[in-house]
C-alpha cells in the first residue's frame, strides 16, 4: 500500500478520499487553487500544494502543475476523484512516466472508452447493443448536419469525450441544428479541452441504468450491480438509486455481463461504470463507459457494504479484488440526493454566494447506515462560478425503497442553507411525487411532472409570518438583556396604561405583508393586517429552534435571522422573508430599464448574437454565458431594438451586471 497519495481533485470526492487514506494509514497530499485556499477538503489532508488560478484551465486542469506538486511532497501515488483529469489518457501516462501510479484504469483503456465515438465503435464490433446514431470521426458541420436528418428528429447531440451532461443538447427540428452544434462543441472544448461530438436518435421515455464494474491487475473482473440514475433535469443526475426498481435478476446478469465484458475488451483495471440507455419494454443500449468513480458511488457501497474508494487504492497497489462475484449480494435499498446552490424556480440556475449557514443531517455511518453525507464545504466557504455549484450528497439506506424515501425526506427536511439558493425543497417534492414514489421513472420525469415539482411561487402561509416575527421579537429581547439596564429600553411589551401594540411589516418576495403584535392584560396576539381576526400567540425561542402557538396550534421550526432576513424551515420547506423598511431606499429612483437584459449569475461572455440597432423578438438568443463549466443562453425578454451593448466576448461580468440594453 501507498504512504503518500496525491488526491487530484477538490470537493467532496477529495474530501471522502482524504477519509479512506487516512483510515488505511496512508498520508494525503491537497492540491487547490486560489478560490479553494481555504477551502474544506485542504484542510482534511496532511499537506496541501497551489496550484494555480481560479478556473480549472488554470489549476485542476494542469496536468504538469499537478506532477510537480506530487514528485515535490514525494507522494507515490495520485488518485484524479471525478471529473477534471480524472478520464484523461495523457495525463495517466505522464504520471506513470513520473514513476507514479495513477489510480485509475491504465492509459489505453482511459483512451479507448474515453471517447463516446471509439467506445461505440469498439461495443458495436463487440456486438453490444447501441442507440441508432453517427459516431464517426467526419466532424464537418454540414455533415453532422445531413447525419442528423437522416437519423429524424428528435436528436441527442453529445461531447464525445464528455461526461456530466456537459456538451449535451437536444434538438427538436434540423433549423435548431446548427446552433445547438455550436453551443454544444464550445461546451465541450471549455470542459473537456475536446469539441468532437457523436449524434444519437434520442429515446422517448428512456431510463438511465449503469453498471459497476471493478477489475484488478490479475485478470479478475466484477459486477457491483446497478444503479439507476434516470431522475435528471438538464441531462445532468439529480436522484441515484440502487438497486433499480423494477431490474428481473437475469436482466441485471445479462447487463452485468455485457459490462464484465466491456471491461474485459479494453484490459479494464479499477473502478468503472458502463452506461446502459433503456427503454420500457426492457431493451438496452451502450451508452459509454465512464473510466472512474461515479459521484452516485455511495449507494452501490450502501447495499454491497463494500468502500469502493478502498477498493481503488488496494487494487492500484497491486493487491487483488477484495471480493469474487459470488461473494457479493444486495442488501436493501439505497438512494441518494445531490443538493446543489441552485434555484429551481429559475430554469435550475446556479446560484453564487456564501453559506452564511449550513445544517446537514447527523452523519451515522461510513458505507452502510440510514443516513450519510457526502459534503465539500462548510458554513462560511462560498459557492463560486468556478466548479459545480453541488453543496453535498445525501444518502438514504433502507430495508426497501419505500423506506429509503420516507428517510430521504426526514433528511431533506432537517437540511439547513443560507446564503444561496437550493434545490432542498424541489429534492422533497420529487421524493413525494406520485410518479417517483410508484416507480414510473424516465429522464424527462422531471419535466413531464414539471406542474407539481415545480409549482407557483406560493404566499408564506401565516404560521411561518408568527415564527419569523416571535425570531425578531426573541432576538430584540436577548439584545435588550445584554444592554445596560434601562427601563425605557425594555421589549416585554409591558405598559403603565395597558395594551401595547407593535406592527412589523414584512416583504414575500414581491409582497408587502405587515402583521401586529399585541399585548394586553390576557396575553398577546398576532394578526396580519390585510387578514381578519387577531389570534392568541405566544412563543419560546432557543437558539435557532422557534416554537410558538397561534390560535390554539403548536408550530415548531428553525428560524435563522441573517441581516434584515428572517429563514424559516417550516416542514420541509424553506420560507424568506425579509425587514420591510421604508426608509432604507428613501430617495431612490427606478430608472426605465424594463427591458434591459441583465446577467442572472457571475460568469463570462463566449458568444454574442446581435448587434446595436438589430431588431429583436421575445424569446430570441442574444447572448452566451459560461457559469459553472455550463453555458447559459440569454433570450430577449421582450420585442425591441439592441439600443447597446455593454461587453464583449470574454468579459467577466457580475451577477445583475446589464448586458444589453432594448428599447
Amino acid at each position: 500500500m501507498f504512504s503518500t497519495l496525491l488526491i487530484a481533485n477538490r470537493g467532496e470526492i477529495a474530501c471522502r478520499i482524504a477519509a479512506t487514506a487516512r483510515r488505511l494509514g496512508i498520508r494525503t497530499v491537497a492540491v487547490y487553487s486560489d478560490a479553494d485556499a481555504h477551502a474544506r477538503h485542504v484542510a482534511a489532508c496532511d499537506l496541501a500544494v497551489h496550484i494555480g488560478g481560479p478556473e480549472p484551465r488554470a489549476s485542476y486542469l494542469r496536468g504538469d502543475a499537478i506532477l510537480q506538486a506530487a514528485l515535490d511532497s514525494g507522494a507515490q501515488a495520485i488518485h484524479p476523484g471525478y471529473g477534471f483529469l480524472s478520464e484523461n489518457a495523457e495525463f495517466a501516462r505522464k504520471a506513470a512516466a513520473a514513476g507514479l501510479v495513477f489510480v485509475g484504469p491504465p492509459p489505453d483503456a482511459i483512451a479507448a472508452m474515453g471517447s463516446k465515438s471509439a467506445a461505440k465503435s469498439l461495443m458495436e464490433k463487440a456486438g453490444v447493443p447501441l442507440v441508432p446514431g453517427y459516431h464517426g470521426d467526419n466532424q464537418d458541420a454540414g455533415f453532422l448536419h445531413q447525419q442528423a436528418d437522416a437519423i429524424g428528429y428528435p436528436v441527442l447531440i453529445k461531447a464525445s469525450a464528455g461526461g456530466g451532461g456537459k456538451g449535451m443538447r437536444v434538438v427538436e427540428q434540423s433549423g435548431a441544428f446548427a446552433e445547438a452544434l455550436a453551443s454544444c462543441r464550445r461546451e465541450a472544448a471549455a470542459s473537456f479541452g475536446d469539441d468532437r461530438v457523436l449524434i444519437e436518435r434520442y429515446l422517448q421515455k428512456p431510463r438511465h441504468i449503469e453498471i459497476q464494474v471493478f477489475a484488478d491487475t490479475q485478470g479478475q473482473c466484477v459486477y457491483l450491480f446497478e444503479r439507476d440514475c434516470s431522475v435528471q433535469r438538464r441531462h445532468q443526475k439529480v436522484i441515484e438509486e440502487a438497486p433499480a426498481p423494477g431490474m428481473t435478476p437475469q436482466r441485471r446478469a445479462e447487463m452485468g455481463a455485457a459490462a464484465v465484458a466491456a471491461a474485459r475488451a479494453v484490459g479494464y483495471v479499477g473502478a468503472g461504470t458502463v452506461e446502459f440507455i433503456a427503454e420500457p419494454d426492457g431493451r438496452f443500449y451502450f451508452m459509454e463507459m465512464n473510466t472512474r468513480l461515479q459521484v452516485e458511488h455511495p449507494v452501490t457501497e450502501a447495499i454491497t457494504g463494500q468502500d469502493l474508494v478502498e477498493w481503488q487504492l488496494r487494487v492500484a497497489a497491486g493487491a487483488p479484488l477484495p471480493a469474487r462475484q459470488e461473494d457479493l449480494a444486495i442488501q436493501g435499498h439505497a438512494i441518494e440526493a445531490r443538493l446543489y446552490a441552485e434555484n429551481p424556480d429559475n430554469g435550475f440556475l446556479p446560484s453564487i454566494g456564501t453559506l452564511a449557514h449550513l445544517a446537514l443531517p447527523a452523519h451515522t455511518a461510513f458505507t452502510r447506515g440510514d443516513v450519510r453525507v457526502d459534503g465539500g464545504v462548510r458554513a462560511g466557504d462560498a459557492i463560486t462560478p468556478y466548479y459545480d455549484p453541488m453543496i453535498a450528497k445525501l444518502i438514504v439506506h433502507g430495508a426497501d425503497r419505500d423506506e429509503a424515501r420516507a428517510r430521504m425526506i426526514q433528511a431533506l427536511a432537517h437540511t439547513r442553507v443560507v446564503g444561496v439558493h437550493t434545490n432542498a425543497a424541489f429534492l422533497g417534492r420529487l421524493m413525494r411525487d406520485e410518479a417517483f414514489a410508484t416507480a414510473d421513472l424516465d429522464t424527462g420525469l422531471i419535466e413531464r411532472r414539471r406542474a407539481t415539482l415545480l409549482p407557483a411561487p406560493a404566499a408564506t402561509p401565516v404560521a411561518a409570518l408568527a415564527l419569523a416575527t416571535a425570531a425578531r421579537l426573541t432576538q430584540e429581547t436577548i439584545a435588550a438583556a445584554h444592554a445596560a439596564p434601562d427601563p425605557w429600553a425594555a421589549t416585554d411589551g409591558w405598559r403603565v396604561g395597558g395594551a401595547y401594540h407593535r406592527a412589523l411589516d414584512w416583504l414575500d418576495g414581491d409582497t408587502s405583508r405587515t402583521v401586529r403584535v399585541a399585548r394586553t392584560e390576557s396575553g398577546w396576539t398576532f394578526e396580519e393586517v390585510a387578514a381578519a381576526g387577531a389570534q392568541a400567540f405566544s412563543w419560546q425561542g432557543k437558539g435557532a429552534r422557534v416554537r410558538i402557538q397561534l390560535g390554539g396550534r403548536d408550530y415548531t421550526a428553525d428560524v435563522l435571522l441573517e441581516g434584515e432576513s428572517a429563514y424559516v424551515f417550516l416542514d420541509g420547506a424553506t420560507h424568506v422573508l425579509v425587514r420591510n423598511d421604508p426608509l432604507a431606499h428613501a430617495g431612490e429612483e427606478a430608472g426605465d430599464h424594463a427591458g434591459d437584459m441583465s446577467a442572472p449569475m457571475p460568469g463570462k461572455i463566449i458568444a454574442i448574437h446581435v448587434a446595436a440597432g438589430d431588431k429583436v423578438e421575445k424569446g430570441q438568443p442574444l447572448l452566451v454565458m459560461e457559469a459553472m463549466k455550463m453555458e447559459h443562453t440569454i433570450t430577449a425578454g421582450t420585442d425591441g431594438e439592441v439600443t447597446e451593448i455593454f461587453h464583449a466576448i470574454g468579459d467577466q461580468v457580475s451577477e445583475g451586471a446589464v448586458l444589453i440594453a432594448l428599447a
